[in-house]
Order: structure tokens, then sequence, then C-alpha cells
């Protein structure tokens, strides 16, 4: 019962984000918490200098004001997208500025945890069932590495399997960040769509990375795992390893129903060297199964020749069968580590790979984080340092493929990678490089 005007006046002293919750409460609260005049305020005192809103504030005087043909000739709600918008840019601008500084022995951000920390970052992902209704799951458990980090959901209360449509991934953050205070996870937020997964036929139509006793990994896509339980065919846990390439952009510029498209390269043509785009490649490489790392490991000038380009692809030879020099053993047994409510468990003879490859510039070319299953071959290594089983371990995707060889020594326990070889396509390298291979 009380008039518009006093519960304007009243509205007149909230913050931003105190307006957006309160505009929950009913329709009216929302066309006065949303009255243009308020928050052509709030936006007016976002612009001045602080030694201004100090001065004013101890005058007891109000802020500049826009003047009154600012005020009603703009449309209902255009004040506040107008505040929110240009907190949103000053927030995105000030995270941008933490990860500008890039580490030189990956080519990534230095500050990248800083950054996340600073920014309140958290992901989510939203399980859609065939009714329209969604489950969000919360909270996961995060593993960070050199180039990634790896999620894992797990819960009591998933929802059946057979009823489920989509899964997507989000990056959240608050709507209105505040330095000054931490940020109240039940406040207003933004999300970012960082994938879209489709679960009709998530058994038939996607890769089985490996099981073990209780459950079975299968990979949807580049850099997520859903493990399901064998006997109940219902989901036990998600886990999702992003890399650090782009990870923030993706996690906070895009929008809820639209990913975050990165801008395209801009080569600069060189026509002096006549192998541009086919030399000084760099290759950072981690192999993990989330708590425990196997392999990492730099290496620096790689190229292909023009007559190593076949079928489509560049071919980069990191580690040859023929040169023992440069053969690496892998610390310990290859598995994924994974847990729930109750149980916890590792699936053998996979693991998470994290690829960074920067050009000759030393910016990431071609980057991943995905997980990996090997193979036994028939094939047997007839060297004499080395005497066993092969395995291989194959990575592709639209960018590239990677091909790796294991050895199994009996004696020492251990796997030995005598073979890794890089295929780039030709069409990622023309289009990065400006060329015509």
């Amino acid at each position: 019962s009380m008039p518009s005007e006093i519960l304007l006046k009243i509205f007149s002293y909230l913050d931003a984000a105190s307006l957006l919750s309160i505009g929950c409460v009913n329709k009216r609260f929302y066309d006065l918490a949303n009255d243009n005049g308020i928050w052509m305020k709030l936006y007016s005192s976002s612009l001045q200098p602080k030694w201004t809103i100090r001065k004013m504030k101890s005058e007891q005087t109000e802020t500049v004001s826009l003047g009154c043909a600012a005020l009603h000739d703009k449309k209902p709600l255009y004040w506040k997208k107008e505040y929110i918008f240009k907190q949103i840019s000053a927030f995105n601008t000030r995270i941008m500025r933490l990860v500008k500084l890039l580490d030189p022995y990956t080519g990534l951000p230095c500050k990248n945890k800083e950054a996340m920390k600073v920014s309140g970052l958290r992901w989510i992902i939203v399980l859609k069932d065939k009714n329209g209704k969604e489950h969000v799951m919360e909270k996961p458990k995060l593993s960070f590495k050199d180039t990634s980090v790896t999620m894992l959901w797990y819960g009591r209360d998933w929802p059946c399997l057979d009823i489920l449509s989509t899964l997507k991934l989000f990056g959240v953050t608050p709507l209105l960040p505040d330095q000054s205070r931490p940020s109240n996870k039940n406040g207003p937020r933004r999300f970012s769509l960082i994938a879209e997964y489709h679960l009709a036929s998530l058994t038939e139509g996607n890769v089985a990375v490996g099981a073990d006793e209780l459950v079975q990994l299968f990979r949807l896509n580049s850099g997520l795992l859903v493990g399901i339980w064998n006997e109940k065919n219902e989901i036990a846990f998600v886990m999702a390893s992003l890399h650090y390439n782009q990870l923030l952009e993706r996690s906070i510029l895009g929008s809820g129903a639209v990913q975050y498209a990165p801008p395209p390269n801009k080569p600069l043509l060189d026509d002096v060297d006549p192998e541009y785009g086919l030399h000084d490649y760099n290759l950072h490489l981690d192999l993990h199964g989330r708590s425990s790392m196997y392999l990492c490991g730099t290496f620096k000038g790689l190229f292909c020749r023009k007559g190593d380009i076949e079928n489509g692809y560049l071919r980069l030879t990191v580690v040859s069968l023929k040169d023992n020099r440069k053969h690496l053993p892998i610390i310990g047994t290859f598995g994924i580590c994974w847990e729930t409510d109750v149980f916890k468990g590792i699936v053998k003879d996979c693991f998470m790979m994290d690829l960074t490859l920067l050009d000759e510039a030393g910016k990431p070319f071609w980057c991943f984080s995905a997980p990996v299953y090997m193979k036994l071959t028939s094939k047997a290594s007839d060297l004499y340092d080395y005497r066993g089983h092969i395995y291989t371990a194959d990575y592709a995707d639209s960018e590239g493929k990677v091909c790796v060889e294991f050895i199994w020594l009996e004696e020492t326990k251990e796997y030995i990678i005598v073979g890794l070889v890089l295929y780039i396509s030709t069409e990622k390298v023309n289009s990065w490089y400006g060329t015509n291979y």
C-alpha cells in the first residue's frame, strides 16, 4: 500500500546488486527497481573520478545529472542495460589485463589462477532431460596442471541417463563483481556457454576410453568424459579437462546461448622464406591422470620438409624409434583417477593429454586437453635396448592428429615413449600463416 514515490525514494539508496534482487519480489517491485532515473544515477556516478565522488559525498550532493532529456527520451530499462554493460566491459578488461603476461616456458598466461580467483569464476554443468527440466551440478573438484584444469562433478542425485537429452558446460561469474566483498553465490550471475553435448546415444556414438570393475568412460568431445555405472547404466560422474589457452575467454566472454568465438589469427606474410610456416614450432606436452603426472616435456625447433606434406597434413616428428637419445620414460603406470561420494577407482591404460604447440613467434598455434586411451599392437620391438610389446595412443580433431608409440619394459615395469609424431592440417597452417601448401 506504500505509494510508488516513497518506494522509489527508498530504492534510490540501494546498490545495483540489491536492485536486481529486489526486482525479483513481484511485478510492481520489478517495474520500480528498473526505473530509468535510479539507474541513470548509478550510471552517472560510475563515470566520476574517485576524488569527485568523495567530494560530492562529503558535500552530501547527488551525482551529476545527465539531464532531463536523457531520462525521458530513453526507453524503459535503457540505463539499467547501459550500466550493466559498462560494468561487465570494465570487469572483462581488468581480467584480460591480468593474463597479458605470458610464460616463456609454455607460451600461455602466467596469472591464470589469479585471474580466475579475481573474477570469481566457477564452472557448472546443466543436464537437461527430454521433458525440458534442467538439473544443475555445481562445485566441481578442481585439479590444476601447468597447461590445463581438470574438473570432476559427482553426487547422489544424478538424473537417470535414459531421460537426459543434453549436457551443457558453463563458466559462471558474478553479474556485477565487487572487489571489496566476496561474491554472493545466490546473487545475479552471468553464464558463458563453453560446450554443449547431446546424450541421446551416449554409449553408442561416442568413443569408449576405458573401463574398470565399476564404471565405463566415454569421451563426448575433446576434453569431456562421462563415467557410467556398469550395472545401472547411469551417470556416475562427469569430468572435463580444459586447456588454459582461451580458457578465461570461453568462460567469461561468451553468452548463455552462444559460445565465444576467438578472433582469427592475422597472418604476417613472408615472401622471403620459401618454407614459411614449416619450421620453428615448439611443443609442450603433459600426460597426467588427473591426480598423477606421468610426463612433462618440452621440444623445440620442430620442422617439416615440403616432401613430408602428405594427404593434407604436415608431419612433425618429435620422437622417433631409431633415435634412442630422445626416448622418454613414463613415471608410473597410466590411469585416469575418478571418485564419487562412495567409491574411488582408476581406469587403467588411459590418460589425459595436454598439448601446446607454439608457432615461430611463440603464439599458441594448436592446443587441447583430452582423454586418450592405449591399444596393444601386434608389433614387438626388436631394439637391443628396448624389447617388449608396443602400444599406441592416438588423438585427432579438425586441426590435426597425434600418434604416440610406447614400449612396455617388463624388467623395469615402465613405459618408454619411442615414437611421437604430430600431423597438422594444411588448412590450419594456410589460414594461420596465409600460405598455400
